[in-house]
């Protein structure tokens, strides 16, 4: 088996450094190109000084000037579809809830619809406050959609196409904006992650990240190491094939450690300091992590149910820590309502043996019959 990846995960890259996999680095890219020249730039900073156009900073519009003016192409990544997160009421602050999850609504402009991107439930775009019936609605946040509409404001003359799931839903609609994009037919691409990997474009020059924040505050353990793989993964679109290539990254807080470690192409120093904090939090690779989700449309089974097979799980081991059971942030998808319980327990630790005390104490929960309704789904590290 070989494994290829510019940007390794934690618990790969970690294995490669103890000797479970070999390891070979490549140093230099494909004919000694230079890896792109990453710029921080802080929309705190440019708000405050009013040098921001939308959602485009002085910056970010100065070098899509420069690139377009010398023939150049432009690639700007989003990593949320849709127009907007949601819609507020500025008058009583309501906004479009989903009817089977617990989410707001997202704004698709295009298609004149809110919708929910778990169960994709949808309905028109509202002209008045569902509550308060006010007119006054405002679209808060950012999405691809947006930032495709402001840009054919500002640029009515350059072609811009926009890569995400909504517009790749056809059988060959994605294949067509990417060769369009690859032929030089538009010059600029609007995409969330679908655009990161593996696609070679000779003439991009330029790679705006609209907001890197967003990806940085996400409830997961993994939200850095996956930022910086994204990020890195951008930024490697650019300046691909003879000149270097430039990416300006938009972010609140440029200080963070992670945008300063991916300006810097430290993965070295990114790898050292999340191990280090996998090792004080008990996360891998020093610590397997089982989460075990409980579904149920029915609120208080899965209450019941979950909190019996915790009290079950703390008689088998002292050294296995059991945390929860918790609601996840999002608690209920297509009218199914969600609990977690974590298991984290030492590399030290027989994985056989924890396996048996779990089949044995679920073996136990199916054969109450309250409980056999209720869904159990095991998930190992990947929590």
């Amino acid at each position: 088996i070989l494994l290829g990846s510019a940007t390794p995960c934690i618990e790969t890259y970690f294995n490669a450094t103890k000797n479970k996999y070999g390891l070979v680095t490549l140093n230099k890219r494909f004919n000694n190109v230079l890896m792109p020249e990453i710029e921080l730039v802080d929309l705190k900073d440019k708000y405050k000084r009013k040098r921001m156009k939308g959602h485009f900073s002085d910056r970010l519009i100065y070098e899509m000037n420069e690139a377009f003016s010398e023939g150049k192409q432009v690639i700007l990544f989003q990593n949320r579809r849709g127009y907007s997160p949601t819609l507020e009421c500025k008058t009583c602050g309501h906004s479009p809830q989903c009817p089977n999850c617990d989410v707001s609504l997202t704004v698709h402009k295009y298609h004149n619809q809110l919708r929910c991107h778990y169960c994709s439930y949808n309905i028109a775009l509202p002209q008045r406050c569902g509550s308060c019936h006010s007119v006054d609605l405002n679209a808060k946040g950012l999405g691809t959609e947006q930032i495709e509409e402001e840009f054919k404001n500002m640029y009515p003359e350059v072609k811009v196409a926009r890569l995400d799931l909504e517009t790749t839903r056809g059988k060959l609609n994605y294949e067509k904006i990417i060769s369009d994009f690859a032929e030089g037919n538009t010059q600029c691409l609007v995409g969330t992650q679908m655009l990161t990997k593996g696609l070679d474009f000779k003439n991009v020059i330029l790679v705006g990240v609209l907001n890197a924040d967003n990806m940085l505050n996400f409830p997961d353990f993994r939200a850095h190491e996956r930022t910086f793989q994204l990020l890195q993964q951008v930024s490697g679109r650019a300046g691909r094939h003879k000149e270097r290539g430039k990416v300006i990254i938009q972010a609140f807080n440029p200080n963070h450690v992670i945008l300063q470690q991916v300006s810097t192409n430290s993965f070295d120093k990114m790898f050292k300091e999340q191990l280090e904090e996998r090792y004080n939090f008990k996360y891998p690779p020093f610590f397997r992590v089982l989460k075990i989700t409980f579904k149920h449309k029915d609120y208080n089974k899965v209450n019941v149910s979950s909190e019996w097979f915790k009290k079950a799980l703390d008689t088998i081991d002292k050294k296995v820590v059991v945390l929860g059971p918790e609601f996840p942030p999002v608690s209920r998808v297509r009218n199914q309502y969600l609990k977690n319980i974590i298991l984290k327990y030492d590399t030290n630790i027989s994985p056989k043996a924890l396996k048996k005390a779990i089949e044995r104490i679920f073996n136990s929960f199916e054969s109450i019959s309250e409980f056999r309704s209720v869904r159990v789904i095991f998930d190992v590290d990947t929590y």
